[in-house]
């Protein structure tokens, strides 16, 4: 069986899969609310402000590591005959953990200030924002890796 990587970064798949993971971020970050979600949306605005598809930029070249930290979710899921998005939610707290743990190390050598800056001042409630985001994770792995 294919990795999830060599699957989501196929050529023949890559620009849909980024595709739909900059309008997953997208999604996720209009659902926030409150105070948490003015911070959110005020941070992500300023990061996409950087420079014209600095978004797009960096989903392309997260994804093959995403898609590496997600794959044990993704084997236990195929091997043990269960539905993909239903594993992977149901282990959010580890596809969490496993996500920002590449987020964290690329922001302790990213140049730009404002993205150290942003990233630190959001990464508190990290861990809670992409779990939410989990389910919809799960299903755009499901969609595109089956």
């Amino acid at each position: 069986m294919a990795s999830l990587t060599e699957t989501l970064t196929n050529e023949t798949k890559k620009t849909a899969v980024i595709d739909d993971c900059c309008a997953l971020i997208d999604a996720e970050v209009a659902d926030k609310g409150g105070i948490s979600g003015l911070a959110i949306k005020a941070g992500y605005s300023a990061v996409k402000g950087i420079k014209p598809g600095f978004i797009r930029h960096a989903v392309s070249d997260l994804l093959p590591e995403f898609a590496a930290a997600l794959d044990p979710l993704y084997q236990e899921a195929k091997t043990g005959g269960k539905p993909v998005a239903a594993h992977i939610t149901s282990n959010s707290g580890r596809a969490a953990d496993a996500l920002l743990a590449i987020t964290d190390g690329k922001v302790r050598n990213a140049q730009s200030g404002l993205v150290k800056g942003t990233y630190e001042k959001l990464r508190g409630t990290a861990k809670k924002n992409v779990e939410a985001a989990v389910p919809r994770i799960g299903k755009l792995i499901e969609k595109h890796a089956g």
